[in-house]
């Protein structure tokens, strides 16, 4: 289903500092078109792909739409979110959006998400009554819930006020079940031990429906690593869809010393039907990219082992899980940062093939988080916020974005985007 167009924003007039750098943004991104290749293919080759990650399990259809009409007009690559019809509309809307206020603007691919079991941490919901929890319950989950996913009150029963009579209150709310992506971090901190997670597995037939769209570009399946008969079943069911999208990516652990053959097992599965291009994502740490420093080192030492390894199956390779401020850092001082490999034997060859070793980077929840803290200084109106009405909270966002974006496209001059 082609997207709906979205009128401009109003006031466009007032958006005019978020033109002029995200204009800015479009002319360098101009500058580096590399040939007939799409420009997301020539970011993975060079290795400055940048993927904003909504989340596999977020579908707050409110905020995917405003992270995207945010991280379309910083530059992203690419945008993957959850494999669901609504969540993909609104991504789309925040990207037309976008080229709204920035004809020029490059609409990035749109990737949805599934996985092959339900072992998968990234396709999980926290679960609790919020009943069955004490009234004087410190509620720790609520403040641990880096997703604002967790909502409490104390309410009245029998007309007496709470915290005079605790044994007459109860708590209600719980979990926002579009909201919550996950994580997990509210199930060691419940005193009470009351919260749980629900797995699950997104429908094939619903993703296939989705592929068959003009408005999804890529897949992202998620595998444990624990075996390769689910993966098979799940390309099964797939391969009839498969062709109308424009990159295949497998998002994965690092499972140790099998690693690599279990993704050349993989790649054997696809290779027949791939006629795009194909992506591995390192998945170091899952959904820890906004608790700090440490979290990015288990997916920067993944993309050490795997760049020390020649019988790797083809294919992009780009980090994610932990991913934050300081993953380049990292990555420059592994060698990494867009440091290249070249295939071929004649120079021809290997000039035509030269390739970063990392493609690009994946941001989710660091990237979420900085965004985030703008969009709650806005009012909300009928309980939707559009951030394209707050100009100077756009402007806002959009340095933010850049901030984490800019150092992996090598922006210029990014202190004058104000």
């Amino acid at each position: 289903m082609a997207p709906v167009p979205v009128p401009p924003p109003p006031l466009l007039a007032s958006h005019a500092a978020v033109r002029a750098a995200a204009s800015a943004v479009s002319r360098s991104r101009r500058a580096r078109r590399a040939g007939d290749q799409p420009p997301q293919v020539a970011a993975l080759r060079r290795g400055d792909w940048v993927k904003l990650i909504c989340g596999a399990s977020f579908e707050d259809a409110a905020d995917v739409r405003n992270l995207s009409l945010v991280y379309t007009l910083a530059g992203v690559d690419c945008i993957d979110c959850a494999a669901d019809a609504s969540v993909v509309g609104a991504v789309n809307e925040g990207i037309e959006v976008a080229a709204s206020i920035i004809p020029a603007v490059q609409r990035p691919w749109v990737m949805v998400s599934v996985n092959d079991d339900c072992r998968d941490l990234h396709f999980r919901k926290a679960e609790f009554d919020p009943e069955d929890c004490p009234q004087d319950c410190s509620k720790p989950c609520e403040k641990v819930c880096p997703a604002d996913a967790i909502s409490l009150e104390s309410v009245m029963v029998g007309g007496e006020h709470t915290q005079s009579d605790p044994l007459r209150g109860k708590l209600k709310g719980g979990v926002l079940t579009e909201r919550c992506y996950g994580c997990g971090r509210c199930l060691p901190v419940c005193p009470y031990d009351r919260i749980r997670a629900v797995s699950y597995v997104r429908d094939p037939t619903t993703t296939c429906e989705l592929l068959k769209g003009n408005d999804v570009d890529a897949i992202e399946i998620h595998t444990t690593g624990k075996g390769t008969d689910t993966f098979n079943t799940l390309w099964n069911s797939l391969s009839e869809s498969i062709n109308n999208v424009k990159l295949v990516a497998v998002s994965m652990p690092d499972i140790g010393e099998s690693t690599v053959d279990f993704m050349n097992a993989l790649y054997a599965i696809m290779e027949p039907h791939i006629h795009g291009y194909n992506l591995w994502q390192l998945d170091g740490r899952p959904m820890s990219g906004d608790i700090g420093r440490g979290a990015t080192r288990e997916t920067v030492s993944f993309a050490v082992h795997m760049a020390s390894v020649s019988e790797r199956p083809p294919g992009f390779y780009q980090l994610a899980g932990g991913t934050n401020s300081y993953t380049i850092d990292c990555l420059k001082k592994a060698g990494l940062f867009q440091s290249t490999t070249f295939r071929g034997t004649t120079t021809s060859e290997m000039i035509h093939s030269q390739q970063a070793l990392i493609g690009g980077i994946a941001y989710g929840g660091y990237a979420r988080k900085i965004i985030g803290r703008t969009l709650r200084k806005i009012p909300a109106q009928f309980g939707r916020v559009r951030i394209e009405d707050h100009p100077e909270h756009l402007l806002e966002a959009l340095q933010e974005a850049l901030s984490l974006v800019g150092p992996v496209k090598s922006y210029p001059a990014l202190s004058s985007l104000s």
